[in-house]
């Protein structure tokens, strides 16, 4: 039986959200914006759920979130680091050595079930599965001066999301790579595998409604999704 670990992270302080509590706890439609992921992942195929939050917090979310809403696959609670990346690595340190980990941002709360099989799939097969969706707008690079130097083709242009599933063993010895390389400007877990192994990562299918609440006007989006949803 293959053993599977989601890991989820609550550790960001939302600056860019421009409110006293941070991004996690604010309420959307009811719940708190991490309850979303957390139920869908409670409900999968996951055996089990490590929550990583900020510092000083992991008495307040296991008494308000995993006791409050019965979340049973909640098995730990541990606090992450000062960057997204080091919350990751005390993610990957608290798991009990699964098959495959499952790591996603609590900020995006329209994951889905069938957007997790998927990436568990690609990451059996390949090794990692990343979901994504193709950008819908031209992306051009810029210089410093944001003078544009290059257009990549938009048909080979991925918006990167979350979840992205990896093979426990090969994600854990990428990290510890590139913690050993001090290597900085780190934003995905994708990324890790590429610059820590050298390896290529597989994309898979994700949703343009699994987005990522950031600001303010992310808040309303969200909002207008849930209410949606439950219709």
């Amino acid at each position: 039986m293959m053993k599977c670990t989601a890991i989820v992270l609550a550790a960001g302080k939302g600056s860019r959200m421009n409110s006293g509590i941070q991004k996690q706890y604010m309420e959307l439609n009811g719940f708190p914006l991490i309850y979303y992921a957390l139920r869908v992942f409670e409900q999968s195929c996951a055996d089990e759920i490590i929550l990583v939050t900020g510092q000083n917090e992991t008495e307040y979310c296991r008494r308000e979130i995993a006791d409050k809403y019965r979340f049973r696959k909640i098995k730990k609670i541990v606090p992450g680091g000062s960057e997204r990346y080091l919350s990751v690595y005390e993610g990957l340190c608290a798991a009990h050595s699964p098959d495959i980990v499952l790591i996603h941002d609590g900020a995006r709360p329209f994951v889905t079930q069938e957007m997790i099989e998927r990436t568990i799939q690609a990451a059996v097969q390949y090794g990692s599965g990343i979901a994504a969706v193709p950008a819908k707008d031209t992306v051009r690079i810029t210089d410093a001066e944001q003078t544009a130097v290059q257009t990549p083709p938009r048909d080979r242009v991925w918006m990167m999301q979350t979840p992205q599933a990896f093979q426990y063993p090969l994600i854990l010895s990428a990290y510890e790579k590139v913690l050993e390389q001090k290597a900085s400007n780190i934003t995905d877990d994708a990324m890790v595998l590429e610059l820590g192994l050298q390896k290529k990562v597989k994309i898979v299918e994700g949703s343009y409604r699994n987005i990522k609440v950031t600001t303010p006007e992310d808040m309303e989006t969200a909002d207008v999704f849930v209410k949606h949803r439950r219709k």
